[in-house]
C-alpha cells in the first residue's frame, strides 16, 4: 500500500485520548474527509475530528485515554494514497515535493527541499548543504514544480530578494 503522510501527532489533548495533530495539508479541514489513518503501519479508525488555529484534533478508536495518546506523540499520520482527496490542477501534496531538488531558472542547483511550513504563503526550507534557507513559495518565486522529476525551478532574482539567508 502506498501511503501519503498527512500530519504529525504533536501531543495528547485532554484526558479522553484525543490527539493534537500538525496537518501537512493545505487545510486542516481536509481531515474531515478521512475515515482512517495509519501510525507506524497500524490502522486507526477516526471517531471524531475538530479543527482550530490550523491544528487538527482527532479521536481514534483504541486510544481511550491520555496515556494511550501520549504513546503516539511524534508519530506521522498517513492515509492510503488512493483515499487522498483529488487536488485541483497546479496543486500538489507536500509529501510529493519534499526531497525535490531546487534549481534557479538559470540552471544553478540550490539544494533540496527539506520542509514546508504552512502559512498564508507556504514557507519552504531549503537544505543547501551547509545551511538551511527559508523562502516563501510565492507567485513569481516558484516558477515550476515537476512532480515526476522531483524538481522545482525558482526565479533566481526573486529567490535572492525574498530568501532568508
Amino acid at each position: 500500500m502506498r501511503e501519503l503522510v498527512v500530519g504529525e501527532v504533536l501531543k495528547p489533548q485532554g484526558i479522553r485520548g484525543e490527539i493534537k495533530v500538525k496537518p501537512f495539508t493545505d487545510s486542516a479541514e481536509t481531515f474531515t474527509s478521512f475515515k482512517r489513518v495509519f501510525l507506524d503501519g497500524e490502522e486507526f479508525r477516526i471517531l471524531s475530528v475538530r479543527t482550530g488555529d490550523g491544528f487538527v484534533y482527532l479521536g481514534l478508536r483504541g486510544v481511550a485515554d491520555r496515556n494511550a495518546a501520549e504513546l503516539l506523540r511524534g508519530k506521522k499520520l498517513a492515509i492510503p494514497r488512493e483515499e487522498a482527496p483529488a487536488l485541483p490542477a497546479g496543486s500538489y501534496y507536500i509529501a510529493d515535493i519534499l526531497g525535490s531538488e531546487i534549481f534557479t531558472d538559470e540552471g544553478e542547483r540550490l539544494g533540496t527541499l527539506k520542509d514546508v511550513t504552512n502559512a498564508a504563503t507556504d514557507v519552504y526550507t531549503l537544505d543547501m548543504g551547509t545551511r538551511d534557507v527559508l523562502f516563501p513559495a510565492a507567485k513569481g518565486v516558484v516558477l515550476t514544480v515537476d512532480l515526476e522529476q522531483k524538481r522545482i525551478v525558482v526565479s533566481k532574482r526573486r529567490f535572492f530578494e525574498v530568501a532568508v539567508l
